[in-house]
């Protein structure tokens, strides 16, 4: 056999081998699924060196993917009913029953928020320029053009935290007492009595409802147009807490700390009270951040530019939840709720408009208050004496 022909004999059958090989190795390729986006991920996260944390991973994939399928749009948790580490649990379950517990409100609350921050100080001091999150907003999300004039407020008030007896509390129990009709003839007067700080909103009256909504007032939270404007109406003993949401404001409380004739009255909605019967040393001004914070982090609202605009601000009563959720161990409410589906009801417990007129708010959202609301309560965050929400 000559030369040429021995080595076609040999060729022949390896590229044949060769051939079948190949085929048999692209069927099996091309027989494989696609690979999914979670699969495709997972191949990259775990190749190198280093295999990324669960909170690593969750920080890098955007949101609607991993991120999506445990918090919602505003960083809450799906699931509300997830229970407090084994330690608090532990903890608070060595408790008596009845007794204060510590920091659950806030242990509560970050287990339904991850990014909740805790310490937030209930009202303004001479510090509060080391507050960045408030001093680069206008009000009502802060403090920007306003600072001299807070300065003068706070250097006459010289008090900036609830009082000695409570201050020394090392657990305080705090109920925020909203205006609801729903809170006629519940008679909760005797349980909103017993909580440690009772916190009231605007000029809802205590004289002549006492049986339902209670005779103890350790604050009352207002805006110029919301302020009670006859002087027998303030309790006594109570601290008169100012939440500023336009610069107006401030000019309008610097009046009434230093007991100045009341004058530059164009810029309000309604009248406003010309006299607050209360010593410098009883008033306080509320942190704005509260506002903030409800309106952008927890409910989600328009941001519109920091400004106040259609929709974008929370209920009083809202901001007063938001405050306790920082500053009170435990926190209850009581008088909250709108049920649009009972047009007629009375909205207030002490007057006799309608559950309709809350339609007509322009600067609320209803649905998105409720909302966070729900979802405070649902987790066990707070606790609604009136189950109206």
């Amino acid at each position: 056999m000559k030369p040429t022909h021995k080595l076609l004999f040999v060729l022949c059958p390896m590229l044949v081998l060769g051939f079948i090989y190949y085929s048999s190795w692209k069927l099996h390729v091309w027989g494989q699924k696609p690979q999914s986006d979670a699969e495709a991920t997972a191949v990259v996260l775990t190749k190198g060196a280093e295999v990324k944390s669960i909170t690593e991973v969750e920080t890098d994939i955007s949101v609607g993917q991993t991120v999506g399928s445990v918090y919602d749009k505003q960083g809450f948790v799906l699931q509300l009913d997830t229970k407090l580490s084994p330690e608090l649990t532990y903890k608070y379950g060595n408790l008596s029953e009845g007794v204060c517990k510590p920091g659950y409100a806030a242990a509560k609350m970050s287990t339904i928020y991850p990014k909740f921050m805790p310490k937030a100080p209930m009202f303004l001091d001479l510090k509060f320029r080391s507050l960045p999150k408030i001093l680069n907003c206008l009000p009502p999300f802060g403090l920007k053009t306003q600072e001299k004039i807070i300065d003068s407020i706070l250097k006459e008030t010289k008090y900036f935290r609830l009082g000695e007896e409570l201050d020394s509390l090392s657990c305080k129990r705090c109920i925020i007492v909203g205006n609801g009709g729903i809170l006629s003839n519940k008679s909760l007067g005797s349980r909103i009595n017993d909580y440690d700080v009772v916190v009231r909103l605007n000029e809802a009256p205590v004289s002549g409802y006492s049986k339902d909504v209670g005779t103890k007032t350790t604050m009352r939270i207002t805006y110029p147009e919301g302020a009670i404007q006859k002087a027998d109406g303030y309790e006594k003993n109570s601290l008169f807490v100012f939440s500023a949401f336009k610069p107006l404001d401030f000019k309008w409380l610097r009046q009434m700390v230093f007991k100045e004739r009341l004058r530059g009255t164009e810029g309000f909605w309604k009248s406003v009270a010309h006299f607050v019967p209360r010593e410098p040393t009883e008033m306080r001004i509320l942190n704005p951040y509260f506002i903030q914070e409800a309106a952008f982090q927890f409910m989600g609202l328009p941001f519109n530019n920091g400004l106040m605009g259609k929709g974008n601000i929370p209920t009083l009563g809202a901001v007063a939840i938001t405050m306790a959720l920082h500053n009170c161990d435990e926190v209850a409410v009581a008088g909250f709720g709108y049920d649009m589906n009972t047009p007629h009801a009375p909205l207030h417990y002490y007057e006799s408009v309608k559950m309709s007129a809350i339609k007509e708010s322009w600067t609320h959202n209803i649905a998105k208050e409720k909302e966070f609301l729900r979802k405070l309560v649902k987790a066990k965050v707070i606790t609604d004496l009136t189950n109206g929400i």
